[in-house]
């Protein structure tokens, strides 16, 4: 059989047709050549054979799986595996797909580890049944004192015993234990602020004290913490942090040399730290740690120092890295990037040239990469989820863990909506790893050589030479390095520093809040009408039905011959390759000004007005996630860590009609949405002002007919777009078009109303005057052209006219707020209906006129029907 016969239906059977048709598919999987007769068997016969080399164990107490091989062995590049793909859709049918497919939720919320009650309270309860009182507790303890130790009781932890303050003071710990040097009270009932001051400041030797999880916590302020440390002078740990007195004793606790088995130095006036070579400070609260103790005297032969979570904000950077560089044999360090050593990863192993290895990642690596964010410790952003939520939602949360996405595409066109996808519980279940040992990809079966018989697998293979035991991994950002903000993009999985990213907003917003642009003064037109030195009308080419339709003044007539013609009106881009082609030459007028990109491509609209005007009231936060991903990541966090709402939309760069745009509030699935393609993210407005109930916004239509100086008109016609559904930011309406978005014109019913009705009831609904809305919109139009123009003078062309599209929506208190700027807009509303100007005297404006008064402003310098900006 040929693979011509392949592609036009018959059954694939050889191992050439296969080849033959899937060999674009083939050297995109990435899978080695070698393995492709393998891949070709299996598919043939439906093999799915992983289970009888890989099983699947939970991790991460339950919240997570992980992939083990059981074979003996397995060579690089020496097999590939079929994965299944347990669910495939697209991202706004997810929730109703989740409700309506027959078992579908139960199985994902079981392959992403939510489908597990939090039941860990009655576990609790049955354990403490068991639990000794503290009477008893109190016995052991001397028993086991006088047994083995000197008969004095110096560490006692009674933890979780219910303990309330009368029950506490019963004990007369003070009187049984005067030596005591660490005392654990964690997880008990105690309220009273001053019965507890008094007990335990009893003990003037005591050295650790935990209160931790006790309501007087939660009631106290630093007045208790004050009173405890005056009256126990030798406190060094107080609820597990370091206070100001810390020393030797805390720095053993944490290097293991101190504990519950050796409370005190049996090293009489020794050296007692002089062994360790591990010490974990992490998190200990520590302000200064320029200490007696915490010196290379008192532990040479230290190693590895891990200071993570400590601000250490009364030490200089300088005077750290002088402490750290006196420790001769430190090797390995982790510290929080930014933090008490500086933001830059490659200036700390510059500062400490001893270190091997900083925050586990190796320190030649850094210095190869010049990354100066490094971690390879990162704790795993695990699902979270309340008992009450429903499985559909959970599910919904945690699945961007685990999505993976495709474009199906044909000789014709790319589709415009991703394809996402959750491999069945093996493929699942592989892990991340920087340094992965296996690989997976995509791959499209056409069983008959063609699209419509396509089923999708994902194809696994080995990378590196693998044993019994070890944990399969795969790079869920392959082929993706720093160029590509690699370290911020692992954010979807893990949780990485905030403080950086933070950090990374704030000089962000820093340098918005320095731009400030003056306004440009509007000056008398300086274009000249455009006619034919015979006198004759103006040829205008174009390719637009309502142009060739509406366009009826005697001043223009219409030309099906490009070459031929003055004006040059299209919805394609023209560029100088086209120009060539088609035989345009510089003396005929376009309908577009060179690099007005800077307009009407998302992302650099954005760009544009952000470097001209900083951020202005009516611009929402907006971020190019292929270049500021760090920022929004800042942003998101800030928002998140002060309660507000963080609601964010996601626009491609240059898709119209709303294609690929999606609302969403989970930072893992903003991050992994990159990767259908480049996109914005802008703030949402989450509280829009409605039309009975109903979201809406406004196209205005702006003439452009000079950029420098510039000369732009407003069209008294504009139109009101209205969604369908009532707005709701309940969160499975993000899901539903109708309800978020209000372009209905391309397949959806459309619900058309006259502008001037509603004016009138938008007016009364809200006790508002359009005149004052209308003259806040007419001031953000002017600025947004005013920004190009400053920024990108290199617009301007005598030879250039244009007609954009402005799309605005208002907030709650009526301010506007730009949405997007479109070139050569739809106009069909504007030519279908009659309307009466908003502003100025009312007058009645006809729909098949349109053309006419845009073609008599731009060309023949008229301002009929338009008012200059």
């Amino acid at each position: 059989m040929s693979a011509t016969n392949a592609s036009n239906g018959s059954r694939i059977e050889t191992y050439e047709d296969f080849v033959k048709v899937h060999d674009l598919l083939l050297a995109a999987s990435g899978l080695p050549q070698s393995l492709h007769f393998k891949l070709f068997q299996k598919l043939a016969s439906e093999t799915f054979d992983g289970g009888a080399h890989f099983e699947i164990e939970p991790c991460e107490e339950g919240r997570q799986r992980r992939l083990l091989l059981t074979s003996e062995t397995m060579a690089k590049d020496s097999n590939v595996f079929l994965i299944d793909h347990a669910w495939t859709f697209r991202l706004p049918d997810a929730y109703k797909q989740l409700q309506e497919v027959p078992g579908l939720v139960q199985r994902m919320a079981a392959l992403m580890c939510v489908d597990v009650e939090n039941d860990g309270g009655s576990e609790q309860a049955a354990e403490s049944g068991g639990k000794m009182t503290a009477d008893e507790v109190l016995e052991s303890e001397i028993r086991n004192a006088k047994e083995t130790g000197d008969g004095f009781v110096r560490w006692l932890e009674l933890e979780e015993l219910g303990l309330d303050d009368a029950t506490f003071l019963s004990l007369n710990l003070s009187t049984k234990f005067p030596d005591l040097l660490a005392l654990s009270l964690c997880g008990n009932k105690l309220e009273n602020q001053e019965k507890l001051v008094e007990e335990v400041t009893k003990f003037k030797n005591l050295k650790a004290l935990w209160l931790n999880n006790n309501p007087v916590l939660e009631k106290s302020d630093c007045g208790m913490e004050d009173a405890i440390l005056q009256g126990c002078p030798k406190l060094e740990i107080y609820n597990s942090r370091f206070t100001h007195n810390f020393g030797e004793w805390a720095l053993g606790f944490c290097a293991d040399v101190y504990g519950k088995d050796n409370p005190a130095s049996s090293h009489q006036g020794n050296l007692p730290l002089q062994s360790v070579t591990s010490l974990d400070l992490s998190n200990r609260g520590i302000h200064n740690l320029i200490n007696k103790a915490f010196s290379p005297f008192e532990m040479p032969n230290l190693s590895y120092l891990n200071i993570r979570g400590n601000p250490i904000e009364e030490n200089s950077v300088s005077d750290l890295f002088g402490l750290l560089k006196a420790f001769y044999c430190l090797q390995s360090l982790e510290v929080d990037i930014p933090g008490p050593l500086g933001d830059s990863a490659v200036e700390i192993l510059e500062s400490l040239p001893t270190l091997s290895s900083l925050n586990g990642v190796d320190a030649s690596k850094i210095l190869e990469s010049e990354n100066h964010i490094v971690d390879s410790m990162l704790q795993l952003r695990l699902p979270e989820w309340t008992a009450e939520e429903p499985l559909a939602d959970r599910v919904l949360n945690a699945m961007w863990l685990y999505l993976m996405t495709y474009r199906l595409a044909d000789e014709e066109k790319l589709d415009e909506n991703p394809v996402w996808y959750v491999m069945d519980e093996l493929g699942s279940a592989l892990r991340h790893s920087d340094e992965p040992n296996f690989r997976v990809a995509p791959f499209l079966f056409m069983p008959e050589g063609k699209l419509a018989s396509a089923v999708s697998f994902s194809i696994l293979w080995p990378t590196q030479n693998v044993k019994r035991g070890d944990e399969c991994t795969r790079d869920y950002l392959f082929g993706i390095g720093e160029d590509k903000q690699r370290s911020a993009r692992l954010t979807a999985w893990f949780y990485t520093p905030q403080k950086y990213f933070i950090q990374e907003y704030e000089k962000h917003l820093k340098k918005l809040q320095s731009k400030c642009l003056p306004s440009l003064s509007v000056k008398s037109s300086a274009t000249t009408v455009v006619h034919r030195s015979d006198g004759s009308a103006l040829r205008v080419y174009t390719d637009i039905p309502q142009i060739e339709e509406f366009l009826t003044r005697p001043e223009f007539v219409i030309t099906n011959e490009p070459k031929d013609a003055d004006i040059i009106w299209t919805s394609l881009q023209i560029d100088e390759e086209v120009k060539k082609a088609v035989g345009l030459t510089d003396q005929q007028y376009i309908n577009q000004f060179p690099f007005e990109a800077c307009l009407v491509m998302k992302h650099h609209l954005a760009d544009t007005i952000q470097k001209a005007q900083g951020s202005p009231g009516w611009l929402q936060p907006t971020y190019n996630l292929e270049t500021h991903l760090s920022q929004l990541i800042g942003d998101y966090c800030l928002r998140k860590r002060d309660g507000l709402n963080n609601l964010w939309i996601l626009k491609p760069w240059n898709m119209a009609r709303t294609i690929d745009t999606t609302v969403i509030d989970n930072l893992s699935a903003i991050i992994r949405l990159m990767e259908t393609g480049p996109k914005i993210c802008q703030k949402y407005i989450e509280h829009p002002a409605l039309f009975q109930g109903k979201k809406f916004d406004l196209r205005y239509i702006v003439l452009v007919r000079s950029i420098n100086p510039l000369e732009i008109f407003l069209a008294d016609v504009f139109w009101v777009r209205l969604a369908n559904n009532l707005y709701s930011l309940e969160k499975h309406s993000l899901f539903e078009y109708e309800t978020h978005f209000t372009v209905m014109n391309y397949g959806r019913r459309l619900n058309h109303m006259n502008t001037p009705e509603f004016v009138r009831e938008f007016e009364k609904e809200h006790q508002v005057k359009w005149l004052d809305i209308h003259q806040r919109v007419k001031s953000m139009i002017r600025s947004v052209f005013e920004s190009a123009a400053s920024l990108h003078p290199e617009m301007h062309d005598p030879k250039s006219r244009a007609m954009y599209g402005v799309d605005v929506m208002l907030d709650a208190s009526f301010q506007p707020k730009l949405l997007e700027v479109t070139y050569c807009p739809d106009c069909m509303r504007a030519c279908k209906y009659d309307t009466k100007a908003i502003c100025g005297g009312g007058e009645t404006v006809r729909g098949p006129d349109f053309f006419n008064f845009v073609f008599g402003c731009l060309f023949l310098n008229e301002t009929i029907h338009v008012c200059q900006l």
